[in-house]
């Protein structure tokens, strides 16, 4: 590694300079701090929060869990969309998209197997609310709907079931994730929560 503290610019011959001449000019690495260049930053320092594996629950059980801690508080402050007497619609905390909503049962079960007639039904019919919610606030041309089962599944928690509603547009799948790791997202977790509340289908 070139240390610029110590030799000259980049690239620069030093081989064969005369000891008792002036020696190339130093360089101070400090010189070019906040130099201007055609790279625009995306500093998205929230997505810290995920890395660091916060909220993940210690355990499997309902007391370490956050969809089971969601429902006790407000809406506004959970990202929760719509309540229903089963299931519940929230916002992901760490969205692929624009948008991206989870139907979460209140019961805390792991598997889709372990519902209720009623709560497999609730959770479609969250889903459908959902996706009809999406459409009518952000015209979405197409949606990603699933759940992932167990750890090895792919299920960030996955002690507790939940169903991803995610709206998909063309070409919303950009070089940002494929080769920086990054989402970009237009729209605030709270603002997108009160456009899909207010576009909400009645039940």
């Amino acid at each position: 590694m070139i240390d610029p503290e110590v030799t000259g610019p980049v690239g620069a011959d030093l081989d064969g300079a005369d000891p008792d001449g002036p020696g190339p000019e130093l360089v101070d690495g400090r010189d070019y701090a906040g130099a201007p260049d055609a790279f625009q930053r995306l500093w998205t320092p929230h997505r810290m929060v995920y890395i660091g594996g916060e909220g993940k629950p210690a355990s499997d059980s309902a007391h370490h869990c956050p969809f089971c801690e969601l429902p006790s508080r407000s809406d506004a402050d959970a990202l929760i969309v719509s309540r229903g007497e089963l299931a519940f619609a929230v916002l992901n905390l760490y969205p692929y998209n624009p948008g991206h909503l989870m139907v979460v049962p209140y019961r805390h079960v792991a598997d889709y197997t372990d519902l209720t007639a009623a709560e497999v039904a609730e959770v479609a019919l969250f889903t459908q609310r959902a996706m009809a919610a999406l459409r009518s606030a952000a015209r979405p041309q197409g949606f990603n709907i699933g759940m992932n089962q167990g750890a090895v599944g792919g299920a960030g928690i996955a002690a507790h079931l939940h169903q991803h509603v995610v709206p998909r547009w063309g070409g919303d799948m950009n070089f940002m994730p494929v080769i920086g790791q990054t989402r970009v997202l237009p729209q605030l977790l709270s603002e997108s929560r009160d456009l899909l509340a207010a576009h909400w289908p009645l039940p």
